[in-house]
């Protein structure tokens, strides 16, 4: 069964930073792209941050300067760095899997954390 161990939220005063992490587990024969969206209270999930092929990286147009993805495909974990942190920051975010994974016996081509919360609040 395929598993994506988040870490990494938490509550930061605005200005702050965070970093996240996401290890993917489990049957996985490959990773195409990783990467962060995030949903808050009553709106949309949105895209932060993904890393497709290990090196082409794309970012929500309101974190651009201020968020960095990283990641270890060999170790099957992406990083968030999250700099400069705002209030309209304050989401679940949840990592994000693209590639050919087995989920419940069935090959599936994506899969979902269960998330993590940043708070941002002074």
């Amino acid at each position: 069964q395929v598993q994506l161990a988040e870490s990494g939220g938490g509550l930061v005063q605005p200005g702050g930073s965070l970093r996240l992490s996401c290890a993917a587990s489990g049957t996985i024969f490959s990773i195409n792209a990783m990467g962060w969206y995030r949903q808050a209270p009553g709106k949309q999930r949105e895209l932060v941050a993904a890393l497709t092929g290990g090196s082409s990286t794309d970012y929500g147009d309101s974190v651009k300067g201020r968020f960095t993805i990283s990641s270890d495909f060999a170790k099957r974990t992406v990083y968030l760095q999250m700099n400069s942190l705002k209030p309209e920051d304050t989401a679940v975010y949840l990592c994000h899997v693209r590639g050919l994974l087995v989920v419940d016996g069935q090959t599936k081509n994506e899969y979902w954390g269960q998330g993590t919360a940043v708070t941002v609040s002074s």
